[in-house]
Protein backbone atom coordinates (compact mmCIF):
# COMPACT_ATOMS: atom_id res chain seq x y z
CA UNK A 1 0.00 0.00 0.00
CA UNK A 2 1.13 3.56 -0.70
CA UNK A 3 1.34 6.05 2.19
CA UNK A 4 -1.72 7.81 0.77
CA UNK A 5 -3.73 4.56 0.81
CA UNK A 6 -2.52 3.80 4.35
CA UNK A 7 -3.65 7.27 5.47
CA UNK A 8 -7.11 6.78 3.96
CA UNK A 9 -7.40 3.33 5.51
CA UNK A 10 -6.37 4.68 8.93
CA UNK A 11 -8.93 7.46 8.63
CA UNK A 12 -11.65 4.95 7.73
CA UNK A 13 -10.63 2.67 10.61
CA UNK A 14 -10.74 5.60 13.02
CA UNK A 15 -14.27 6.60 11.90
CA UNK A 16 -15.42 2.98 12.17
CA UNK A 17 -14.04 2.71 15.72
CA UNK A 18 -15.83 5.91 16.74
CA UNK A 19 -19.15 4.63 15.36
CA UNK A 20 -18.61 1.34 17.20
CA UNK A 21 -18.37 3.24 20.46
CA UNK A 22 -14.62 3.45 21.06
CA UNK A 23 -13.42 6.39 23.13
CA UNK A 24 -12.45 9.07 20.58
CA UNK A 25 -8.85 9.68 21.82
CA UNK A 26 -8.22 5.92 21.81
CA UNK A 27 -9.53 5.61 18.24
CA UNK A 28 -7.33 8.51 17.12
CA UNK A 29 -4.21 7.22 18.87
CA UNK A 30 -4.57 3.62 17.70
CA UNK A 31 -5.24 4.51 14.07
CA UNK A 32 -2.35 7.01 14.15
CA UNK A 33 0.11 4.53 15.65
CA UNK A 34 -0.77 1.72 13.21
CA UNK A 35 -0.76 4.17 10.30
CA UNK A 36 2.75 5.53 11.09
CA UNK A 37 3.98 1.96 11.72
CA UNK A 38 2.80 0.88 8.26
CA UNK A 39 4.19 4.00 6.57
CA UNK A 40 7.64 3.86 8.25
CA UNK A 41 7.82 0.07 8.67
CA UNK A 42 8.96 0.28 12.30
CA UNK A 43 6.77 0.08 15.42
CA UNK A 44 9.58 1.60 17.51
CA UNK A 45 9.91 4.61 15.20
CA UNK A 46 6.13 5.03 15.17
CA UNK A 47 6.08 5.07 18.97
CA UNK A 48 8.89 7.63 19.16
CA UNK A 49 7.29 9.95 16.57
CA UNK A 50 3.94 9.89 18.36
CA UNK A 51 5.57 10.34 21.79
CA UNK A 52 7.32 13.43 20.40
CA UNK A 53 4.00 14.78 19.15
CA UNK A 54 2.48 14.27 22.62
CA UNK A 55 5.33 15.95 24.53
CA UNK A 56 5.45 18.93 22.17
CA UNK A 57 1.70 19.43 22.51
CA UNK A 58 1.45 19.39 26.29
CA UNK A 59 4.67 21.31 26.88
CA UNK A 60 3.41 24.20 24.75
CA UNK A 61 3.02 27.43 26.73
CA UNK A 62 -0.30 28.13 25.03
CA UNK A 63 -1.82 24.93 26.39
CA UNK A 64 -1.86 26.54 29.85
CA UNK A 65 -4.96 28.49 28.89
CA UNK A 66 -7.12 25.32 28.99
CA UNK A 67 -6.95 24.40 32.70
CA UNK A 68 -7.11 28.05 33.75
CA UNK A 69 -10.38 28.81 31.98
CA UNK A 70 -11.88 25.48 33.05
CA UNK A 71 -10.97 26.32 36.66
CA UNK A 72 -12.46 29.81 36.36
CA UNK A 73 -15.69 28.34 34.94
CA UNK A 74 -16.11 25.99 37.88
CA UNK A 75 -15.26 28.73 40.41
CA UNK A 76 -17.88 31.04 38.90
CA UNK A 77 -20.45 28.23 39.00
CA UNK A 78 -19.85 27.21 42.61
CA UNK A 79 -19.79 30.78 44.00
CA UNK A 80 -23.38 31.46 42.95
CA UNK A 81 -22.71 33.96 40.17
CA UNK A 82 -25.03 32.01 37.88
CA UNK A 83 -27.98 32.69 40.21
CA UNK A 84 -26.99 36.37 40.43
CA UNK A 85 -26.79 36.65 36.62
CA UNK A 86 -30.30 35.11 36.40
CA UNK A 87 -31.72 37.54 38.98
CA UNK A 88 -30.19 40.61 37.31
CA UNK A 89 -31.25 39.54 33.80
CA UNK A 90 -34.82 38.88 34.92
CA UNK A 91 -34.95 42.27 36.62
CA UNK A 92 -33.88 43.94 33.35
CA UNK A 93 -36.35 42.04 31.13
CA UNK A 94 -39.29 41.62 33.53
CA UNK A 95 -41.58 44.00 31.58
CA UNK A 96 -41.11 42.20 28.24
CA UNK A 97 -43.48 39.54 26.92
CA UNK A 98 -41.79 36.21 27.63
CA UNK A 99 -39.57 38.07 30.08
CA UNK A 100 -38.39 35.03 32.03
CA UNK A 101 -37.31 33.28 28.81
CA UNK A 102 -35.50 36.40 27.60
CA UNK A 103 -33.97 36.78 31.06
CA UNK A 104 -32.65 33.22 30.88
CA UNK A 105 -30.98 34.00 27.54
CA UNK A 106 -29.54 37.19 29.01
CA UNK A 107 -28.28 35.35 32.09
CA UNK A 108 -26.61 32.74 29.87
CA UNK A 109 -24.96 35.50 27.84
CA UNK A 110 -23.61 37.08 31.06
CA UNK A 111 -22.50 33.68 32.36
CA UNK A 112 -20.83 32.94 29.00
CA UNK A 113 -18.70 36.08 29.35
CA UNK A 114 -17.08 34.69 32.51
CA UNK A 115 -16.92 30.98 31.70
CA UNK A 116 -16.23 29.21 28.41
CA UNK A 117 -18.06 25.92 28.95
CA UNK A 118 -21.54 25.27 27.52
CA UNK A 119 -22.03 22.22 29.73
CA UNK A 120 -21.52 24.36 32.86
CA UNK A 121 -24.19 26.82 31.64
CA UNK A 122 -26.62 23.98 30.90
CA UNK A 123 -26.14 22.41 34.35
CA UNK A 124 -26.37 25.70 36.29
CA UNK A 125 -29.45 27.12 34.56
CA UNK A 126 -31.32 23.82 34.47
CA UNK A 127 -31.42 23.98 38.26
CA UNK A 128 -32.03 27.75 38.46
CA UNK A 129 -34.19 28.73 35.49
CA UNK A 130 -36.29 25.67 34.58
CA UNK A 131 -38.19 25.37 37.90
CA UNK A 132 -38.76 29.14 37.95
CA UNK A 133 -40.17 29.20 34.40
CA UNK A 134 -42.42 26.19 35.00
CA UNK A 135 -43.70 27.81 38.22
CA UNK A 136 -44.66 30.90 36.20
CA UNK A 137 -46.70 28.88 33.71
CA UNK A 138 -44.19 28.26 30.93
CA UNK A 139 -44.46 24.82 29.36
CA UNK A 140 -41.77 22.27 30.34
CA UNK A 141 -40.79 21.90 26.66
CA UNK A 142 -40.19 25.63 26.25
CA UNK A 143 -38.43 25.93 29.61
CA UNK A 144 -35.85 23.23 28.91
CA UNK A 145 -35.54 24.36 25.28
CA UNK A 146 -34.56 27.89 26.31
CA UNK A 147 -31.89 26.58 28.67
CA UNK A 148 -30.56 24.09 26.09
CA UNK A 149 -30.48 26.69 23.32
CA UNK A 150 -28.97 29.55 25.28
CA UNK A 151 -26.34 27.30 26.91
CA UNK A 152 -24.46 27.18 23.58
CA UNK A 153 -23.62 30.88 24.02
CA UNK A 154 -20.88 29.68 26.39
CA UNK A 155 -18.80 28.38 23.49
CA UNK A 156 -19.23 31.44 21.26
CA UNK A 157 -19.11 34.47 23.57
CA UNK A 158 -15.51 34.74 24.78
CA UNK A 159 -13.77 33.32 26.70
CA UNK A 160 -14.56 30.01 24.99
CA UNK A 161 -12.89 26.66 25.43
CA UNK A 162 -13.61 25.69 21.81
CA UNK A 163 -12.07 28.91 20.49
CA UNK A 164 -8.98 28.14 22.60
CA UNK A 165 -8.88 24.62 21.15
CA UNK A 166 -9.28 25.92 17.59
CA UNK A 167 -6.47 28.42 18.18
CA UNK A 168 -4.17 25.62 19.38
CA UNK A 169 -5.01 23.46 16.35
CA UNK A 170 -4.54 26.19 13.75
CA UNK A 171 -1.86 28.29 15.50
CA UNK A 172 -4.11 31.36 15.40
CA UNK A 173 -4.15 34.07 18.06
CA UNK A 174 -6.57 33.10 20.84
CA UNK A 175 -7.05 36.80 21.61
CA UNK A 176 -8.10 37.48 17.98
CA UNK A 177 -10.50 34.52 18.09
CA UNK A 178 -12.04 35.84 21.31
CA UNK A 179 -12.58 39.25 19.70
CA UNK A 180 -14.05 37.61 16.58
CA UNK A 181 -16.61 35.74 18.71
CA UNK A 182 -18.07 38.87 20.33
CA UNK A 183 -20.43 40.07 17.57
CA UNK A 184 -21.71 36.60 16.48
CA UNK A 185 -22.22 35.63 20.15
CA UNK A 186 -24.17 38.76 21.02
CA UNK A 187 -26.11 38.54 17.74
CA UNK A 188 -27.15 34.97 18.57
CA UNK A 189 -28.33 36.11 22.03
CA UNK A 190 -30.39 38.88 20.36
CA UNK A 191 -31.87 36.38 17.86
CA UNK A 192 -32.84 34.05 20.73
CA UNK A 193 -34.34 36.86 22.83
CA UNK A 194 -36.13 38.48 19.88
CA UNK A 195 -37.65 35.17 18.81
CA UNK A 196 -38.96 34.52 22.34
CA UNK A 197 -40.49 38.01 22.46
CA UNK A 198 -42.16 37.59 19.04
CA UNK A 199 -43.48 34.16 20.01
CA UNK A 200 -44.86 35.52 23.29
CA UNK A 201 -46.61 38.36 21.43
CA UNK A 202 -48.06 36.46 18.48
CA UNK A 203 -48.16 32.77 19.52
CA UNK A 204 -48.33 32.84 23.34
CA UNK A 205 -49.76 29.32 23.46
CA UNK A 206 -46.35 28.01 22.32
CA UNK A 207 -44.90 29.21 25.62
CA UNK A 208 -47.65 27.66 27.76
CA UNK A 209 -49.89 29.66 30.07
CA UNK A 210 -47.06 31.98 31.07
CA UNK A 211 -48.06 35.23 32.74
CA UNK A 212 -44.60 36.80 32.91
CA UNK A 213 -42.54 37.44 35.98
CA UNK A 214 -44.69 40.10 37.63
CA UNK A 215 -44.70 38.32 40.97
CA UNK A 216 -40.90 38.08 41.13
CA UNK A 217 -39.35 40.49 43.62
CA UNK A 218 -38.13 43.68 41.95
CA UNK A 219 -34.53 44.44 42.77
CA UNK A 220 -33.62 47.90 43.97
CA UNK A 221 -30.45 49.60 42.79
CA UNK A 222 -28.47 48.40 45.77
CA UNK A 223 -29.44 44.76 45.15
CA UNK A 224 -28.68 45.06 41.42
CA UNK A 225 -25.25 46.47 42.29
CA UNK A 226 -24.62 43.75 44.90
CA UNK A 227 -25.48 40.97 42.45
CA UNK A 228 -24.17 42.54 39.25
CA UNK A 229 -20.98 44.27 40.33
CA UNK A 230 -18.92 41.09 41.02
CA UNK A 231 -19.93 39.67 37.62
CA UNK A 232 -19.16 42.94 35.81
CA UNK A 233 -15.82 43.18 37.63
CA UNK A 234 -14.78 39.68 36.60
CA UNK A 235 -15.87 40.23 32.97
CA UNK A 236 -14.01 43.54 32.85
CA UNK A 237 -10.94 41.99 34.43
CA UNK A 238 -10.70 39.05 32.00
CA UNK A 239 -11.96 40.44 28.69
CA UNK A 240 -10.84 44.02 29.34
CA UNK A 241 -7.35 42.76 30.14
CA UNK A 242 -7.19 40.76 26.90
CA UNK A 243 -8.69 43.42 24.60
CA UNK A 244 -6.73 46.22 26.27
CA UNK A 245 -3.47 44.38 25.73
CA UNK A 246 -2.69 44.17 29.47
CA UNK A 247 -2.81 40.35 29.61
CA UNK A 248 -2.25 37.47 27.27
CA UNK A 249 -5.20 35.00 27.26
CA UNK A 250 -3.22 32.73 29.59
CA UNK A 251 -2.49 35.52 32.05
CA UNK A 252 -6.14 36.62 31.84
CA UNK A 253 -7.21 33.10 32.78
CA UNK A 254 -4.96 33.18 35.85
CA UNK A 255 -6.17 36.67 36.84
CA UNK A 256 -9.79 35.54 36.32
CA UNK A 257 -9.26 32.53 38.59
CA UNK A 258 -7.76 34.73 41.28
CA UNK A 259 -10.62 37.22 40.90
CA UNK A 260 -13.24 34.45 41.19
CA UNK A 261 -11.53 33.08 44.32
CA UNK A 262 -11.41 36.55 45.93
CA UNK A 263 -15.09 37.18 45.10
CA UNK A 264 -16.07 33.75 46.45
CA UNK A 265 -14.18 34.34 49.71
CA UNK A 266 -15.55 37.88 50.08
CA UNK A 267 -19.11 36.60 49.64
CA UNK A 268 -18.39 33.58 51.87
CA UNK A 269 -19.70 31.31 49.11
CA UNK A 270 -16.48 29.32 48.54
CA UNK A 271 -15.77 26.77 51.26
CA UNK A 272 -12.66 24.60 51.49
CA UNK A 273 -14.78 21.59 50.49
CA UNK A 274 -16.19 23.43 47.44
CA UNK A 275 -12.70 24.52 46.42
CA UNK A 276 -11.36 20.97 46.63
CA UNK A 277 -14.28 19.73 44.50
CA UNK A 278 -13.61 22.49 41.96
CA UNK A 279 -9.94 21.49 41.74
CA UNK A 280 -10.89 17.82 41.30
CA UNK A 281 -13.43 18.60 38.55
CA UNK A 282 -10.93 20.89 36.81
CA UNK A 283 -8.31 18.13 36.87
CA UNK A 284 -10.72 15.59 35.38
CA UNK A 285 -11.86 17.91 32.59
CA UNK A 286 -8.31 19.07 31.82
CA UNK A 287 -7.07 15.46 31.67
CA UNK A 288 -9.85 14.52 29.24
CA UNK A 289 -9.08 17.55 27.04
CA UNK A 290 -5.35 16.76 27.21
CA UNK A 291 -5.93 13.25 25.90
CA UNK A 292 -8.07 14.63 23.08
CA UNK A 293 -5.45 17.20 22.05
CA UNK A 294 -2.57 14.69 22.24
CA UNK A 295 -4.56 12.22 20.16
CA UNK A 296 -5.40 14.92 17.60
CA UNK A 297 -1.74 15.90 17.23
CA UNK A 298 -0.78 12.25 16.68
CA UNK A 299 -3.53 11.93 14.11
CA UNK A 300 -2.42 15.16 12.42
CA UNK A 301 1.20 13.90 12.20
CA UNK A 302 0.07 10.60 10.70
CA UNK A 303 -2.05 12.43 8.11
CA UNK A 304 0.88 14.68 7.19
CA UNK A 305 3.20 11.67 6.72
CA UNK A 306 0.64 9.89 4.55
CA UNK A 307 0.08 12.88 2.27
CA UNK A 308 -3.72 12.66 2.65
CA UNK A 309 -4.25 16.41 3.32
CA UNK A 310 -2.10 17.30 0.27
CA UNK A 311 -3.95 14.78 -1.88
CA UNK A 312 -7.29 16.01 -0.55
CA UNK A 313 -6.28 19.59 -1.38
CA UNK A 314 -5.33 18.63 -4.93
CA UNK A 315 -8.62 16.75 -5.33
CA UNK A 316 -10.60 19.80 -4.20
CA UNK A 317 -8.60 22.04 -6.54
CA UNK A 318 -9.25 19.79 -9.54
CA UNK A 319 -12.87 18.99 -8.61
CA UNK A 320 -13.72 22.61 -9.39
CA UNK A 321 -16.47 22.82 -6.78
CA UNK A 322 -15.22 26.26 -5.82
CA UNK A 323 -14.81 27.99 -2.49
CA UNK A 324 -18.46 27.77 -1.47
CA UNK A 325 -18.68 24.13 -2.48
CA UNK A 326 -15.83 23.31 -0.08
CA UNK A 327 -17.23 25.42 2.77
CA UNK A 328 -20.81 24.11 2.41
CA UNK A 329 -19.62 20.50 2.22
CA UNK A 330 -17.51 21.05 5.35
CA UNK A 331 -20.36 22.66 7.31
CA UNK A 332 -22.74 19.85 6.32
CA UNK A 333 -20.19 17.25 7.46
CA UNK A 334 -19.67 19.03 10.80
CA UNK A 335 -23.41 19.16 11.49
CA UNK A 336 -23.84 15.47 10.58
CA UNK A 337 -20.92 14.47 12.81
CA UNK A 338 -22.51 16.52 15.58
CA UNK A 339 -25.25 13.89 15.82
CA UNK A 340 -22.77 11.33 17.23
CA UNK A 341 -19.66 13.18 18.50
CA UNK A 342 -18.92 15.91 21.02
CA UNK A 343 -17.71 19.33 19.88
CA UNK A 344 -14.02 18.87 20.69
CA UNK A 345 -13.80 15.53 18.89
CA UNK A 346 -15.35 16.93 15.71
CA UNK A 347 -12.83 19.78 15.61
CA UNK A 348 -9.91 17.50 16.40
CA UNK A 349 -10.85 15.16 13.54
CA UNK A 350 -11.85 17.62 10.81
CA UNK A 351 -9.79 20.80 11.34
CA UNK A 352 -6.35 19.14 10.77
CA UNK A 353 -7.76 17.52 7.61
CA UNK A 354 -9.13 20.81 6.25
CA UNK A 355 -6.30 23.13 7.28
CA UNK A 356 -3.98 22.51 4.28
CA UNK A 357 -6.90 22.94 1.88
CA UNK A 358 -7.98 26.21 3.51
CA UNK A 359 -4.42 27.56 3.57
CA UNK A 360 -4.05 26.81 -0.13
CA UNK A 361 -7.34 28.61 -0.86
CA UNK A 362 -6.33 31.66 1.21
CA UNK A 363 -9.29 31.36 3.60
CA UNK A 364 -9.33 33.69 6.61
CA UNK A 365 -8.79 31.21 9.45
CA UNK A 366 -10.29 33.55 12.05
CA UNK A 367 -13.59 33.70 10.10
CA UNK A 368 -13.42 29.96 9.45
CA UNK A 369 -12.98 29.38 13.18
CA UNK A 370 -16.25 31.16 13.99
CA UNK A 371 -18.04 29.23 11.22
CA UNK A 372 -16.66 26.00 12.67
CA UNK A 373 -17.70 26.83 16.26
CA UNK A 374 -21.29 27.72 15.27
CA UNK A 375 -21.66 24.59 13.12
CA UNK A 376 -20.17 22.40 15.85
CA UNK A 377 -22.42 23.93 18.51
CA UNK A 378 -25.55 23.02 16.53
CA UNK A 379 -24.54 19.42 17.26
CA UNK A 380 -24.93 20.08 21.00
CA UNK A 381 -28.70 20.28 20.43
CA UNK A 382 -29.27 17.56 17.81
CA UNK A 383 -30.14 13.90 18.49
CA UNK A 384 -28.98 11.28 19.16
CA UNK A 385 -25.89 12.67 20.95
CA UNK A 386 -26.78 16.29 21.85
CA UNK A 387 -24.55 16.57 24.91
CA UNK A 388 -26.21 19.74 26.27
CA UNK A 389 -29.56 17.95 26.17
CA UNK A 390 -28.17 15.00 28.12
CA UNK A 391 -26.63 17.37 30.69
CA UNK A 392 -30.01 19.04 31.17
CA UNK A 393 -31.74 15.68 31.56
CA UNK A 394 -29.22 14.54 34.16
CA UNK A 395 -29.52 17.85 36.06
CA UNK A 396 -33.34 17.77 36.05
CA UNK A 397 -35.08 16.26 39.02
CA UNK A 398 -38.26 15.65 37.03
CA UNK A 399 -39.10 12.24 35.49
CA UNK A 400 -42.11 13.82 33.72
CA UNK A 401 -39.81 15.61 31.25
CA UNK A 402 -38.41 12.91 28.92
CA UNK A 403 -35.32 13.27 26.76
CA UNK A 404 -37.38 13.60 23.58
CA UNK A 405 -39.24 16.58 25.03
CA UNK A 406 -35.93 18.38 25.66
CA UNK A 407 -34.78 17.69 22.09
CA UNK A 408 -38.09 19.05 20.73
CA UNK A 409 -37.78 22.15 22.90
CA UNK A 410 -34.22 22.73 21.68
CA UNK A 411 -35.06 22.25 17.97
CA UNK A 412 -36.16 25.89 17.28
CA UNK A 413 -32.92 27.14 18.84
CA UNK A 414 -30.88 24.82 16.62
CA UNK A 415 -32.68 26.34 13.60
CA UNK A 416 -31.88 29.85 14.87
CA UNK A 417 -28.23 28.84 15.15
CA UNK A 418 -28.45 27.69 11.53
CA UNK A 419 -29.69 31.17 10.62
CA UNK A 420 -26.73 32.76 12.44
CA UNK A 421 -24.36 30.38 10.65
CA UNK A 422 -25.78 31.50 7.30
CA UNK A 423 -25.36 35.18 8.26
CA UNK A 424 -21.72 34.70 9.30
CA UNK A 425 -20.99 32.82 6.05
CA UNK A 426 -22.68 35.46 3.87
CA UNK A 427 -21.30 38.42 5.83
CA UNK A 428 -17.77 37.45 7.02
CA UNK A 429 -17.28 40.92 8.50
CA UNK A 430 -19.56 39.88 11.39
CA UNK A 431 -16.62 37.77 12.60
CA UNK A 432 -13.68 39.83 11.35
CA UNK A 433 -14.61 43.51 11.64
CA UNK A 434 -13.23 43.83 15.18
CA UNK A 435 -10.06 41.89 14.35
CA UNK A 436 -8.83 43.31 11.04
Amino acid sequence: MTPFEIGLTSFGAMVAMVYLGFWVPFALMLSSYVGVWMIKGSPLLAGKLLALAASETISSYFFGVVPLFVLMGYLVSVTGMGRDAFDVANHLFRRFSGGLGIGTVGANAIFAAITGISIASAAVFTRIAVPEMIRHGYSPRFSVGVVAGSSVLGMLIPPSLLLILYGLLTEQSVGDLFIAGVIPGLLLAVIFGGSIWLTARFRPQALGSAHGADDMPVLNRREVARKGLPIATLIGLVLGGIYGGFFTPIEAGAVGCLGAIVIGLARRSLSARDFWQVLTDTGLVTAAISFLIIAAQMYSRMLALSGVPLGFGEFVAHADIGFWGVILAYVALVIVMGTILDSSSIMLILVPLMLPVLTQMGVDLIWFGIVTIVAVEIGLLTPPFGISVFVIKSALDDPDIPLGEIFRGAAPFALMMGALLALVMIFPSLATVLVH
